[in-house]
């Protein structure tokens, strides 16, 4: 198991490193912003839906390696799928890291390298801010989220 938690460790350390999508999207019709006071994570995530589809998503922001790391894979995770299927994505992660039963880590694919986060409670919160500010932005939601 050591080798496998190096190669997630190995995953999430790149996309913190050289996060995909970090930049501002400007055809973007759907935004928002999350926000943890407690720790300082701030992203703004841009979405552009068409037809139902994520057509292209970027965020920028500042924050800690797991919530960089999420945000940018969350970013290759979503982009061109339906809405509706990344609200399912978002439910079968948010159940991974907080470490409930029912769903497979293999059925998140690279996702799955944040499953050891469910061991540390308070990095759920930096692991599922950039996942509720997407949310947000389908849904709409003019506020900024929190994890708090």
């Amino acid at each position: 198991m050591p080798d496998l938690r190096d190669l997630y460790q190995d995953v999430i350390l790149e996309h913190s490193k050289r996060p995909r999508n970090y930049r501002t999207l400007e055809a973007a019709n759907c935004t928002a912003e999350g926000f943890n006071p407690l720790c300082g994570d701030h992203f703004t995530i841009y979405v552009q839906v068409g037809d139902g589809q994520i057509r292209d998503i970027s965020f920028q922001g500042s924050g800690c390696a797991i919530s960089k790391a999420s945000a940018s894979m969350m970013t290759q995770a979503v982009k061109g799928k339906r809405t509706e299927e990344a609200e399912e994505l978002f439910q079968k992660f948010h159940h991974v890291v907080t470490g409930k039963n029912g769903v497979e880590s293999n059925e998140l694919g690279k996702l799955a390298a944040f499953a050891g986060v469910s061991e540390y409670p308070v990095r759920v919160k930096c692991a599922t801010l950039a996942w509720h500010a997407l949310r947000a932005a389908l849904q709409g939601e003019q506020h900024a989220v929190s994890t708090e």
